[in-house]
């Protein structure tokens, strides 16, 4: 719902939410990082009554708009809510959180803390794999490339399916631009740390699509998720590098371990 990539409407994305609802899924359909008009949130309300007729769909919400439309039923609360503390994550649950992630930047400490002190009945989801949202806007950065007015922007970003890549004046990758989002330019892969999330007792984990490789990226987490041993090859999985420093308290760009150094032979399920 971020940018402005209408292929699929609203009613295209719940006729698909009722149709894996009924497969048995858990579907969840997130709300904008950025509600910057009325309309927005007419348009959320609109989706969040729908989405309270299918059963076992739930609304993530990633702004504090959406969480006051979502409050007295069941949500997830995303990382654009910026939970920090224990205070934050409680409060949240009153409103009737039943999920929550940590933000992007968050190291291992801090998920750890948090999960462990999380109210009964409310789930922690990490994010551990795709390109990371660092921040949104209201000008589009994809058509202002294309020096195009936002209302105007002739869904240039059909174009760029993973954005335009930004590069210091070094060349060395470092943002990605894409509609409002601005993401890092490189991949944060966190499949060698699956074990530690497993003996946290992290419940969910998040993987972001992207165009290429995915069968394969799927395979090595559900491998690792059952604690079975493996040594993924991660070449072809990011066009700019896969890196991990943020769950180490470095610099996101920074990657301490090789992504296909993965041992997690024994039973964690």
């Amino acid at each position: 719902m971020e940018f402005r990539r209408v292929l699929f409407r609203s009613a295209d994305w719940l006729r698909l939410a009722h149709d894996l609802a009924e497969a048995g899924k858990e579907v969840v359909i997130a709300a904008q990082a950025l509600l910057e008009s009325e309309s927005d949130l007419k348009a959320l309300r609109r989706l969040a009554d729908e989405l309270c007729e299918i059963p076992g769909c739930l609304l993530e919400a990633n702004d504090l708009g959406a969480v006051g439309i979502a409050a007295g039923r069941p949500f997830v609360a995303g990382p654009h809510l910026n939970i920090y503390n224990e205070v934050t994550l409680a409060a949240f649950a009153r409103r009737g959180m039943r999920r929550w992630l940590p933000p992007l930047e968050a190291d291992r400490r801090l998920i750890e803390t948090l999960h462990r002190s999380r109210p009964t009945g409310v789930d922690s989801e990490v994010f551990v794999f795709g390109r990371l949202p660092l921040a949104f806007s209201a000008r589009c950065f994809t058509a202002r490339h294309y020096n195009l007015a936002k209302d105007d922007c002739q869904f240039r970003c059909l174009d760029h399916p993973q954005g335009v890549t930004l590069r210091t004046r070094e060349g060395q990758p470092f943002l990605t631009i894409n509609g409002i989002q601005t993401m890092s330019a490189q991949t944060c892969s966190l499949l060698p740390q699956i074990p530690d999330l497993l003996a946290m007792g992290v419940e969910v984990i998040r993987i972001s699509p992207q165009p290429q490789a995915m069968p394969a990226i799927i395979a090595a987490f559900d491998a690792a998720r059952h604690g079975q041993a493996l040594r993924a090859d991660p070449a072809g999985w990011a066009s700019e590098g896969l890196v991990d420093g943020y769950w180490f308290g470095d610099a996101g760009i920074v990657r301490h371990q090789a992504p296909g150094q993965v041992n997690c032979e024994g039973n964690h399920a």
